[in-house]
Protein backbone atom coordinates (compact mmCIF):
# COMPACT_ATOMS: atom_id res chain seq x y z
CA UNK A 1 0.00 0.00 0.00
CA UNK A 2 2.83 2.39 0.88
CA UNK A 3 4.48 1.67 -2.48
CA UNK A 4 1.24 2.48 -4.27
CA UNK A 5 0.98 5.83 -2.48
CA UNK A 6 4.62 6.64 -3.30
CA UNK A 7 4.07 5.71 -6.93
CA UNK A 8 0.94 7.88 -7.19
CA UNK A 9 2.77 10.78 -5.54
CA UNK A 10 5.63 10.51 -8.05
CA UNK A 11 3.24 10.31 -11.00
CA UNK A 12 1.24 13.31 -9.83
CA UNK A 13 4.39 15.31 -9.17
CA UNK A 14 5.91 14.51 -12.55
CA UNK A 15 2.72 15.20 -14.51
CA UNK A 16 2.15 18.53 -12.78
CA UNK A 17 5.65 19.88 -13.48
CA UNK A 18 5.16 20.55 -17.21
CA UNK A 19 1.79 22.16 -16.49
CA UNK A 20 3.31 24.48 -13.89
CA UNK A 21 6.12 25.44 -16.24
CA UNK A 22 3.63 25.99 -19.05
CA UNK A 23 1.41 28.19 -16.88
CA UNK A 24 4.40 30.34 -15.94
CA UNK A 25 5.39 30.61 -19.59
CA UNK A 26 1.87 31.56 -20.74
CA UNK A 27 0.67 33.92 -18.08
CA UNK A 28 -2.22 36.18 -19.03
CA UNK A 29 -1.37 39.53 -20.53
CA UNK A 30 -4.04 41.80 -22.03
CA UNK A 31 -3.80 41.89 -25.80
CA UNK A 32 -2.35 45.03 -27.36
CA UNK A 33 -4.14 46.88 -30.13
CA UNK A 34 -2.10 46.36 -33.30
CA UNK A 35 -4.50 47.78 -35.88
CA UNK A 36 -5.26 51.39 -36.75
CA UNK A 37 -9.02 50.72 -36.64
CA UNK A 38 -11.43 48.23 -35.07
CA UNK A 39 -15.08 47.72 -36.00
CA UNK A 40 -17.77 46.28 -33.76
CA UNK A 41 -21.42 45.57 -34.48
CA UNK A 42 -23.46 45.42 -31.29
CA UNK A 43 -26.73 43.53 -31.69
CA UNK A 44 -29.90 44.15 -29.68
CA UNK A 45 -33.07 42.12 -30.22
CA UNK A 46 -34.56 42.50 -26.74
CA UNK A 47 -36.68 45.24 -25.19
CA UNK A 48 -35.84 44.60 -21.53
CA UNK A 49 -34.63 47.85 -19.94
CA UNK A 50 -31.81 46.10 -18.06
CA UNK A 51 -30.57 44.57 -21.32
CA UNK A 52 -30.81 47.88 -23.17
CA UNK A 53 -28.86 49.74 -20.50
CA UNK A 54 -26.33 46.90 -20.41
CA UNK A 55 -25.67 47.18 -24.15
CA UNK A 56 -25.24 50.96 -23.85
CA UNK A 57 -22.82 50.45 -20.93
CA UNK A 58 -20.88 47.77 -22.87
CA UNK A 59 -20.41 50.09 -25.84
CA UNK A 60 -19.29 52.93 -23.61
CA UNK A 61 -16.83 50.65 -21.79
CA UNK A 62 -15.35 49.42 -25.07
CA UNK A 63 -14.95 52.97 -26.32
CA UNK A 64 -13.23 53.92 -23.04
CA UNK A 65 -10.77 51.00 -23.24
CA UNK A 66 -7.38 52.75 -23.56
CA UNK A 67 -6.28 50.22 -26.19
CA UNK A 68 -9.27 51.06 -28.41
CA UNK A 69 -9.63 54.77 -27.69
CA UNK A 70 -9.87 56.64 -30.98
CA UNK A 71 -9.65 53.39 -32.96
CA UNK A 72 -13.11 51.88 -32.45
CA UNK A 73 -15.97 52.29 -34.92
CA UNK A 74 -19.29 51.05 -33.47
CA UNK A 75 -22.66 50.30 -35.00
CA UNK A 76 -25.61 49.38 -32.76
CA UNK A 77 -28.18 47.31 -34.65
CA UNK A 78 -31.69 46.87 -33.26
CA UNK A 79 -34.25 44.44 -34.62
CA UNK A 80 -37.27 42.55 -33.33
CA UNK A 81 -38.15 43.75 -29.82
CA UNK A 82 -34.91 45.79 -29.80
CA UNK A 83 -36.73 48.48 -31.79
CA UNK A 84 -37.96 49.81 -28.44
CA UNK A 85 -34.51 51.34 -27.92
CA UNK A 86 -35.10 53.76 -30.79
CA UNK A 87 -38.77 54.65 -30.19
CA UNK A 88 -39.12 58.29 -29.08
CA UNK A 89 -41.84 57.42 -26.57
CA UNK A 90 -39.41 55.32 -24.49
CA UNK A 91 -36.96 58.14 -23.71
CA UNK A 92 -33.67 56.36 -24.38
CA UNK A 93 -32.32 59.40 -26.24
CA UNK A 94 -30.61 60.55 -23.03
CA UNK A 95 -28.47 57.39 -23.19
CA UNK A 96 -28.00 57.37 -26.96
CA UNK A 97 -27.01 60.99 -27.63
CA UNK A 98 -23.70 60.80 -25.69
CA UNK A 99 -22.77 57.72 -27.76
CA UNK A 100 -23.91 59.42 -30.96
CA UNK A 101 -21.57 62.32 -30.12
CA UNK A 102 -18.76 59.78 -29.84
CA UNK A 103 -19.49 58.47 -33.34
CA UNK A 104 -21.69 55.45 -32.66
CA UNK A 105 -24.06 54.71 -35.55
CA UNK A 106 -27.58 53.52 -34.65
CA UNK A 107 -29.24 51.19 -37.13
CA UNK A 108 -32.75 49.75 -37.24
CA UNK A 109 -34.01 46.77 -39.23
CA UNK A 110 -36.74 47.81 -41.68
CA UNK A 111 -38.27 44.33 -41.62
CA UNK A 112 -39.09 44.85 -37.95
CA UNK A 113 -40.80 48.16 -38.70
CA UNK A 114 -42.94 46.52 -41.39
CA UNK A 115 -43.83 43.52 -39.20
CA UNK A 116 -44.74 45.69 -36.20
CA UNK A 117 -46.32 48.45 -38.32
CA UNK A 118 -44.08 51.13 -36.77
CA UNK A 119 -43.54 54.29 -38.84
CA UNK A 120 -40.02 55.72 -39.03
CA UNK A 121 -41.43 58.97 -37.61
CA UNK A 122 -41.80 57.14 -34.25
CA UNK A 123 -38.02 56.65 -34.09
CA UNK A 124 -35.26 59.15 -33.32
CA UNK A 125 -34.09 61.23 -36.27
CA UNK A 126 -30.50 60.00 -35.93
CA UNK A 127 -31.42 56.35 -36.55
CA UNK A 128 -30.32 54.83 -39.85
CA UNK A 129 -31.96 51.88 -41.56
CA UNK A 130 -30.99 48.53 -43.03
CA UNK A 131 -33.34 46.27 -45.01
CA UNK A 132 -32.67 43.26 -42.76
CA UNK A 133 -31.08 42.97 -39.34
CA UNK A 134 -29.87 39.45 -40.04
CA UNK A 135 -28.49 40.55 -43.39
CA UNK A 136 -26.58 43.35 -41.66
CA UNK A 137 -25.06 40.89 -39.19
CA UNK A 138 -24.01 38.47 -41.93
CA UNK A 139 -22.50 41.13 -44.16
CA UNK A 140 -20.67 42.93 -41.36
CA UNK A 141 -19.22 39.68 -40.07
CA UNK A 142 -17.90 38.80 -43.52
CA UNK A 143 -16.36 42.29 -43.67
CA UNK A 144 -14.37 41.41 -40.56
CA UNK A 145 -16.44 43.20 -37.92
CA UNK A 146 -16.62 41.82 -34.39
CA UNK A 147 -20.25 40.91 -33.74
CA UNK A 148 -21.13 41.48 -30.08
CA UNK A 149 -24.39 40.34 -28.49
CA UNK A 150 -24.14 41.12 -24.80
Amino acid sequence: MLNLIKTLFIILTLTSLPMTAQNKKHQFKPVKAQLAEYRALYVLNESDETKIKGVIRNISNAMDDPRLKGKLYVELLAFGPGVELYRKKNGYDKLLIPLKERGVIFVQCENTLKEKNIPKADLYDFVRYTPSGNGEIILRQYEGWAVVKP
